[in-house]
Formats: C-alpha cells, structure tokens, sequence
C-alpha cells in the first residue's frame, strides 16, 4: 500500500500541483462570477443588489464543483496517458489564464486556463483517441452519478445541495460539449480523427443529456460553447 500511494505521488511534480491549483481558483472564481451575475457580466452589478451574496454562495458550490470536473477531467487524460508509457502532466497558460478571468468579467467563459501536455513519439491514432476520450468520459461519470443521486433524493434535498446538483450537471455537461467540439487541440478533433462513430455518439449523448436533465440551462450553455468557440477559434488563428 505505501508503495502505491509512493507510486502515485510521484506522478505529480510541485509545479503541476501549482499549475492545477492556479487554474481551478482562476475558473472557480470565473463560474460564481458569471453566476452570480448572469450575461450581463460586470455591467449588471449595479442593478444586482444582491451580487456580494449571491458570489458567495456560488463560490462555495463552485469550489466543490468546478474541482471536481475540471480537476479529474485533466487527470485522466494525465493517466491514460501514461498507461500508454507517454510523458503527461497539466500546464496553465498564462494567456489562457487572462482569457478565462476577462472573458468571465463580460458575461461568457472561455475556459482555457491550461491543459495535460503529453509526450510521447510513438502514439498511434487510436491511442491518441482513447487519451482524448478519457477526459469527456470522466465527465460523463460524474453528471451520471450526480444525475442518480438528483433521482434519489428529490425533493428530499435541500435548497443548497439541489442547487450544487444543478451547478455539477450543468458544468460537465458543459465541459464534455466544449472539450468534444472538433477543433484542434481540442478533445474532439483528435476522437473524430481516431473513430468519426464514436464520436457521433458522444455528440449525439451529449445533446440529449443536456436538453432531457439541465434544460434551464440548455439555451445558456449553447450560447457560452459557440461564443467561447468563435475566440478559440480566433485564438488559434482558425478563422484568419
């Protein structure tokens, strides 16, 4: 046992650990932000009294929940990663960083605070897919897992764990459209590449899965994935 827990622990470096922290403070703070806000970004908080307490509550919800999705979606490209004997760990952007605080202040969220880099000199597609898959995957096992316990204990939850059932549904289902979208260096450009059914699919569950369990939230979602895709675009130098 000790020499498992040695084994992982080496996995990480303390500059990776810093990376990952800085990048989940920068969204967590970026999504209680938008929330607690709406579109209007910072020029509706004159006309929002109760922003200062409404920013708290969605900061500790966020905490948790942005933690979790955004945290464990990178470590499972890491570890997939390295099963496949490639050298993986998370980066941030110091651009992606700024893009990801700016964008929140307006009312939207590019969320591009950094990514798992990965070496390796001998990946083939499939195992190029299969690492890009993990990361959508793994959100797709927390909405699930979210989306019983919504099942089991409704209406029994409370007003505040209701809500950070929402925010976890609506915030992976939100993670795995964006990450799927098929734009490189995004997720989805490398599954399309590697298997165009699979990634049909995933699409395809995707939509439904928002429409059917986060539709209060459906038209916002869509509207944050194609404005973040429209700058991730101009980032890349895609569309000039």
């Amino acid at each position: 046992m000790k020499r498992k827990i040695k084994d992982f622990a080496e996995r990480f470096t303390v500059q990776e650990i810093k990376d990952i922290v800085i990048a989940d403070i920068i969204l967590i703070l970026a999504f209680s932000f938008i929330l607690s806000t709406g579109f209007g970004g910072i020029f509706s908080i004159s006309s929002n009294p109760g922003f200062a307490s409404k920013f708290i509550e969605y900061l500790s919800i966020s905490a948790f929940v942005v933690s979790v999705s955004f945290v464990l979606h990178e470590m499972m490209h890491k570890f997939v990663a390295q099963h496949y004997g490639a050298i993986a760990g998370f980066r941030t952007s110091p651009t992606g960083l700024m893009i990801t605080g700016l964008s929140s202040l307006f009312g939207f969220l590019i969320g591009i605070p950094g990514a798992t880099m990965i070496y390796a000199h001998n990946f083939s597609k499939r195992q190029e897919g299969i690492v890009s898959l993990a990361g959508p995957l793994t959100n797709f096992v927390i909405f699930a897992l979210f989306a019983a316990m919504s099942f089991a204990l409704h209406p029994a939850a409370s007003t505040y764990f209701a809500a950070l059932i929402s925010l976890t549904l609506f915030i992976n289902i939100l993670l795995a459209l964006y990450n799927m979208l098929p734009i490189f260096p995004l997720d989805g450009s490398k599954i399309f590449a590697w298997n165009k059914a699979i990634y049909i699919l995933m699409m395809g569950v995707i939509f439904i899965l928002a429409y059917i369990f986060v539709p209060y939230f459906f038209t916002d979602m869509i509207y944050m994935v194609v404005i973040a895709l429209i700058f991730s675009m101009l980032y890349r130098h895609v569309l000039f």
